[in-house]
């Protein structure tokens, strides 16, 4: 409705809080995909080439700008992805500035098989961004690849546990530095790099970890918190000091995982330090609580920060989110922000006799700007006033059936919906839809007893070739 006051006398503006917050201009910002890598490492997912492509084509058309496609190197369907993908950009059905991520761990022989299987489906080293990445706590260099480190230091494996932190630290640069040389003689010419676990590491060592990666030729620094443990003052203390210590001409990339809730306002904070490019998954789909969901952070941007993405398109998220589901099988909860089915539904009489008078009574996220209309539930909470509202939207329908609308059968019709969903409720029909929720779940991968049964099916097959 028209308000006789403007609307920003009658409510406080969320930009009134952050107008102060300052960003790298928005059309520098990138948003980075790694729903075909991350997404799918959620216990459960998996990818058809054909469902990777179809992913790749709808993100590429909503306006992320950065994807990554994971490891061609591991498996002919990773290859065949890549390849779907590649000829989908020559054919203009992905858009020919995205950048496409492929993943290697810094070593030459990941490197080659790498460059092996982008030669095999016609894939030059120039077209792709090699994302070479090693560890950066020291949790994981001396505990995880220690002993690679050894190995390539000429160490014996027995000095593993004595060597200082500080040895495996130098050995590791050196390692990250000379895979992204060799990368770079061999055409490589865009070249990610970073350590996992960083953000429980040294901040000074991954200073010391991004210059010198910068001077071996790499190009893009990436800073995970991969367990998802830092609040948005540790992000901020960390973000800061790595945006204050890199070139300025450098686009910084920050990864942040769900696991306290936090992604989202963790990688908010990260970009208002200056940050220049941040990861993100459809339906923030990935392992444990998943990756920063795309639709949480482009949207609170947005709306509570006034920093618009060029040419990303908002109105489409909700059906991203609904193609998601689909094809990994994973609905996501009914109330998520943004994307949720009841997100912009309303049941409570308060609310819905509100809703009719305005929807910036109770709406913050406006529905249309994501693709959502606002929709009516009705139940044990409505009200008599979204009542009067749907029999009157239909009123020629029920004139048609004899049936004159007025407040006398309104409140009657009241009375019915409230009795059915109470009866429904006595009828536990709600658990139902959970048992059936938890049994789909669980059973989109392999269980421990699915895996013994295989080995003991395997095993007979086998017994019995040795009896014949």
């Amino acid at each position: 409705m028209d308000f006789k006051e403007p609307i920003e006398e009658l409510i406080r503006d969320p930009r009134e809080f952050t107008r102060d917050v300052s960003f790298p201009p928005a059309a520098e910002l990138r948003i980075y995909d790694t729903s075909l890598r991350d997404g799918e490492q959620m216990p459960g997912v998996a990818y058809t080439p054909g469902d990777k492509y179809e992913i790749c084509k709808r993100l590429s058309d909503i306006g992320v700008h950065i994807m990554d496609v994971g490891f061609p190197a591991v498996s002919a369907d990773e290859r065949s992805a890549l390849q779907l993908i590649m000829q989908g950009k020559r054919k203009g059905e992905v858009r020919p500035d995205l950048d496409i991520v492929v993943m290697c761990r810094s070593n030459t022989k990941d490197i080659d098989a790498t460059l092996s299987a982008l030669a095999e489906i016609d894939v030059a080293p120039s077209e792709v961004t090699f994302f070479i990445f090693t560890s950066g706590s020291d949790l994981h260099m001396k505990y995880k690849i220690g002993k690679a480190l050894l190995a390539r230091e000429g160490k014996a494996e027995s000095e593993w546990l004595d060597l200082p932190l500080s040895f495996y630290r130098r050995a590791n640069v050196a390692m990250q530095c000379d895979a992204i040389s060799y990368a770079r003689s061999q055409g490589v010419t865009k070249i990610e790099f970073g350590g996992e676990d960083g953000s429980r590491g040294d901040v000074g060592y991954f200073i010391e970890l991004f210059n010198a990666g910068l001077q071996a030729g790499g190009t893009r620094p990436s800073w995970p918190d991969t367990v998802g443990c830092l609040t948005p003052e540790a992000t901020r203390w960390f973000s800061s000091r790595i945006v204050d210590a890199m070139p300025k001409n450098i686009t910084l990339l920050n990864h942040f995982h769900n696991d306290y809730g936090l992604g989202t306002i963790n990688c908010i904070t990260s970009l208002s330090c200056g940050f220049k490019a941040f990861t993100v998954t459809a339906n923030g789909y990935g392992e444990r609580a998943g990756n920063v969901p795309l639709h949480q952070v482009v949207t609170a941007l947005r709306v509570l920060y006034g920093v618009e993405i060029p040419g990303f398109k908002y109105h489409k998220l909700r059906d991203l989110a609904r193609f998601m589901e689909g094809v990994s099988g994973m609905p996501v909860q009914a109330h998520e922000p943004v994307i949720g089915a009841n997100v912009f539904s309303h049941e409570s009489g308060i609310h819905t006799h509100a809703m009719l008078i305005d929807r910036r009574m109770y709406e913050a996220v406006p529905a249309a700007l994501v693709g959502a209309e606002m929709q009516f539930v009705y139940g044990k909470h409505s009200g008599l006033a979204v009542i009067e509202a749907a029999l009157a939207k239909n009123a020629a329908r029920l004139g048609e059936r004899g049936v004159a609308v007025d407040r006398d059968l309104c409140k009657h019709v009241l009375d019915e919906v409230k009795r059915v969903r109470e009866e429904r409720a006595q009828a536990r029909q709600g658990s139902v839809g959970v048992a059936q929720y938890y049994e789909h779940v669980n059973h989109l991968g392999l269980t421990e007893d699915d895996v013994v049964r295989i080995a003991e099916g395997i095993g007979a097959r086998t017994a019995a070739v040795g009896i014949h």
